[in-house]
């Protein structure tokens, strides 16, 4: 089967996502769409100059913005990166004209597969985008807590010495700080966490949440993380695997939270998300959440006030 992918935003998150899809080799087509179309074309020809090695008969190219009514899957990568010192939350205004704008763009088009947003705040976007452009919850998602659940297993498997793949373990809630961790759940080579000598909650959270700053601090920004994040999605989409993976949906009910996208467990597949997951959290966990539920809603009605006077 013929599969598709376009990417908006060739920069560094966008660029990176599109030669981590090459090498996984999922795709037969990759399209690159960028306001600067000349950026847009110097990246897919760098990236085709590795599809000698080994050869593929993978496509990369430059494309515009109609490429996304076939597309099996649309990724939005576009926005400014993090600073050192920001928040994921202090991107909103930006992300949100940015955002609007491209729905403005897309909107003559359409998108006909999948779309699945990475700008930051990544939760508050993919709301907007859905919203903005009349998609389906299930069909329109965000990489949520996905890359945070791969720092998580890290750190996880830095404390106790136990190899990543032996690691079960999701980050829920924003992607970003007032993430939460919902420890009940976590087990290590199928046992609880807590029996693994060196584990340590707190700091495994506290890691979880710094890894991002310690990279922008480092390098000036976060690339191939979340390039390896969403081509690991873009795969199990295509594949139809029924993985379940931590995303950013649009919540009606599930976890007792309405009106926000939350990353929470989702079942993908070829037509995007299956179902939502809902894990039984304890009393204190349920608590977390709703914390980082608050911080949504708030910068979700923020979001709302800012499209509004656009």
């Amino acid at each position: 089967m013929h599969a598709k992918i376009a990417i908006l935003g060739a920069g560094h998150v966008g660029s990176h996502v599109a030669r981590a899809l090459a090498a996984a080799g999922d795709a037969n087509e990759i399209v690159l769409i960028d306001k600067l179309p000349e950026k847009a074309a110097a990246q897919a020809m760098d990236i085709a100059d590795t599809l000698s090695f080994p050869p593929s008969d993978l496509i990369v190219r430059t494309g515009d913005y109609a490429d996304c009514a076939d597309a099996d899957i649309t990724i939005s990568a576009i926005g400014k990166a993090r600073e050192p010192g920001q928040t994921r939350l202090d991107l909103l205004g930006d992300s949100v004209r940015m955002a609007h704008e491209l729905a403005g763009q897309l909107g003559a088009h359409g998108v006909g597969g999948l779309l699945i947003s990475i700008t930051n705040p990544c939760d508050i976007i993919a709301d907007c985008l859905r919203r903005l452009l009349g998609m389906d919850r299930f069909r329109a998602f965000g990489t949520g807590t996905l890359l945070d659940t791969a720092r998580l297993t890290r750190a996880l498997s830095e404390q106790t010495g136990a190899e990543r793949r032996l690691v079960e373990a999701c980050v829920l809630g924003e992607h970003g700080d007032s993430s939460m961790i919902p420890y009940s759940s976590l087990r290590i080579g199928g046992r609880p966490a807590a029996e693994m000598p060196g584990y340590d909650p707190e700091k495994a959270l506290e890691r979880t949440h710094g890894i991002g700053m310690d990279i922008i601090e480092g390098k000036g920004s976060t690339e191939f993380g979340i390039g390896q994040a969403t081509a690991f999605l873009c795969k199990a989409i295509l594949n139809d695997t029924g993985m379940m993976l931590p995303l950013s949906v649009h919540l009606e009910g599930e976890y007792g939270l309405s009106g926000i996208n939350c990353g929470v467990p989702c079942v993908v597949g070829r037509k995007g998300i299956e179902r939502i997951v809902e894990l039984p959290l304890t009393f204190e966990e349920q608590q977390a959440l709703r914390r980082s539920a608050d911080i949504l809603e708030t910068h979700t009605r923020l979001a709302a006030e800012i499209t509004a006077g656009l």
